[in-house]
């Protein structure tokens, strides 16, 4: 939903996730939440713990302009983009139930489809880092209502990012 308004406003958008979906899909792997994890992890132990960062904003350095990248997991990542590029992190959180329910509605071959599963993928989240990025966000969006009202609360946001872009 974020994505989405960021680029309803003219916005680039990236998400990290990608990266790994397009190097399985190289692979010939089947994207599964656990053959994804298992691909996220070893990226990171051969490239180094940065990597899907640096793939990222090798991708986004092609454009011009405010760029919205999703999807950071790591302090390691953060602190790639913060140190070679001007980052505002922004942290979406929403309850463990509500995620679930949303994956379920979303039904991408990747979700999780039960909530052993999904709690495994937030485990490995966590153990990659996920909830010390979480910590450091410079803007907090609660993601527990409407559509509509996650939109207009990122939309309010990314405004005042584009306002302080041209300033």
């Amino acid at each position: 939903m974020v994505s989405e308004k960021a680029a309803s406003l003219g916005l680039k958008t990236f998400a990290m996730g990608d990266i790994i979906r397009e190097e399985a899909d190289s692979r010939g792997i089947v994207p599964t939440p656990s053959t994804l994890g298992k691909l996220m992890l070893e990226l990171r132990e051969k490239e180094g713990a940065d990597v899907i960062a640096k793939r990222s904003l090798e991708k986004a350095s092609r454009e011009s302009g405010i760029v919205v990248i999703e999807g950071v997991r790591s302090l390691n990542e953060l602190n790639y983009f913060r140190c070679h590029s001007s980052t505002i992190l922004v942290a979406v959180h929403a309850s463990p139930h509500t995620r679930f329910q949303r994956l379920l509605k979303r039904g991408r071959a990747d979700d999780p489809n039960d909530f052993e599963t999904f709690n495994e993928r937030d485990t490995r989240e966590l153990n990659v880092g996920m909830g010390s990025v979480i910590a450091l966000a410079d803007k907090v969006l609660i993601n527990e209502g409407t559509v509509d009202e996650m939109q207009n609360s990122a939309g309010l946001l990314f405004l005042e990012v584009m306002l302080c872009e041209k300033e």
